[in-house]
């Protein structure tokens, strides 16, 4: 009989944990079905990608945590054996810490997605992209070490303890705290450069517009965001890695002496890239030109895909790349700045009805101008001037007309377009090159004495 009533003891004890365990994770199983259903919907109704983004990156873990939850009451209703106790003890609170650390690991991921979606995507600086994609690795390494650590203290391993978490645990007091803070603020505040500086500038930039159109407040502004983040970005990394390295116990002062005397040394032998830097300050200073212009400098032209205080990048309509120091531009001709204008020249010939040409080439301007398709992109109808030039085969006519920055081009073609099939239908001829040959002589002109020969 107490044998029987052993065994059936036993049964509840082993009966109740795991029935506790399952109810427990099976209603927090359905708790979070409805969560996350109820949360896709609302996801599904917005426009931004953090949200589907934490709903896709926080999957595994809830899931996880169901499970954990379970476990834990089972753990804490069981009862089990005195010399049990110890060993069950320990076993709810590493399981807290291993699901804390994770927990940990997915929030920071999460952060580190949504900034990918959110804000990395639209910096110009190409360093919080691949700050965050290092993050994205270094994060979960740091997490399975400290969650060993932790583990290896609750547990009773002084061998290990003495080995390994002593000395871990110091360094991690000092200086790996101090490095870790460190680290931190210099991630963030790179961060913070990268995501906000460039708004900054678009707000002045903005406020001190003048007459600038829109694009060319966005043109300016990006432009000098990236200069600009690139240079803080630079300078925190290189206070924050000096800081590093003085915690670290290095000689910070005679480093940074000895690179003074370096770049002092390299001064006299780079002065050329000093120039491009001094050079690249007054180009963007004074606004000469910004990404997305189309210039002509140091015998190259093109569209310039970047610009920084050392060079310029320009590429032209054969899709070549030119790479063009600052300190080599002399004078910057900036195609696409303000406004841009049709400037060309109509040829007809030398028989044509002068103040006919003129009319028609006016009317097509102005059909031109009032064109749905084309009148965002004219400022002032195309007209014609005046007769430029007597030319060898034409009387060449001049055509004007003010455009919107970058649009004289497609606008002088299509104009030229349209006075083609104008001049066609008014019998207008616009003459290609010729020149008349004349052999023997014109009609009543005496010939020319044959020698040897005497008149009669």
């Amino acid at each position: 009989m107490d044998e029987f009533l052993r065994d059936q003891n036993l049964a509840w004890r082993v009966i109740v944990p795991v029935a506790a365990m399952v109810i427990i994770t099976g209603l927090a199983l359905l708790v979070r079905y409805f969560v996350y259903r109820w949360l896709k919907k609302m996801a599904g109704k917005t426009q931004t990608e953090w949200d589907d983004v934490i709903l896709h990156s926080t999957r595994v873990a809830t899931l996880l945590w169901c499970f954990f939850l379970g476990v834990f009451a089972a753990v804490h209703i069981a009862v089990v054996p005195e010399s049990w106790e110890d060993p069950v003890g320990t076993v709810s609170p590493i399981l807290l810490v291993v699901m804390g650390v994770y927990t940990a690991v997915v929030v920071l991921r999460v952060l580190i997605d949504i900034y990918i979606a959110e804000v990395a995507s639209k910096t110009p600086s190409p360093l919080d992209d691949m700050i965050m994609a290092a993050l994205k690795w270094i994060v979960p390494i740091i997490g399975l070490f400290s969650a060993v650590v932790l583990v290896l203290d609750m547990l009773d391993f002084e061998d290990v303890n003495e080995r390994f978490v002593v000395p871990t645990e110091d360094w991690l007091r000092d200086p790996g705290r101090w490095i870790a803070i460190l680290g931190l603020v210099g991630l963030a505040l790179v961060l913070l450069a990268t995501a906000v500086i460039p708004k900054v500038i678009q707000r002045s930039v903005q406020r001190s517009r003048g007459d600038q159109t829109d694009e060319e407040v966005k043109k300016r502004s990006d432009t000098l965001s990236a200069v600009l983040v690139a240079s803080l970005q630079a300078l925190i990394l290189s206070i924050v890695a000096f800081m590093i390295l003085d915690k670290l116990g290095l000689n910070v002062s005679a480093m940074i002496a000895g690179a003074g005397v370096v770049g002092i040394a390299l001064g006299f032998g780079a002065q050329s890239l000093v120039k491009d830097i001094i050079s690249g300050l007054f180009i963007l200073l004074e606004n000469q030109y910004r990404r997305g212009d189309v210039v002509k400098i140091a015998d190259a032209s093109g569209l310039v895909e970047d610009v920084n205080l050392r060079r310029t990048i320009l590429r032209d309509l054969d899709g070549t790349v030119h790479s063009v120091p600052n300190g080599e531009i002399r004078v910057a001709s900036n195609l696409t700045k303000g406004w841009s204008r049709v400037n060309l020249n109509v040829g007809v010939a030398y028989g044509t009805d002068l103040d006919r040409a003129i009319a028609v080439a006016n009317r097509a301007g102005r059909e031109l101008a009032e064109d749905p398709a084309w009148s965002p992109h004219i400022l002032k109808a195309p007209q014609v001037l005046r007769v430029d030039s007597f030319g060898d085969s034409a009387v060449e006519i001049k055509i004007l007309g003010d455009t919107r920055p970058g649009q004289q081009w497609p606008v002088t073609g299509e104009l030229r377009l349209r006075l083609k099939k104008a001049f066609d239908e008014e019998n207008i001829e616009i003459p290609w090159p010729h020149m008349k040959v004349f052999f023997g002589r014109e009609a009543g002109e005496a010939a020319p004495p044959q020698p040897g020969k005497k008149k009669s």
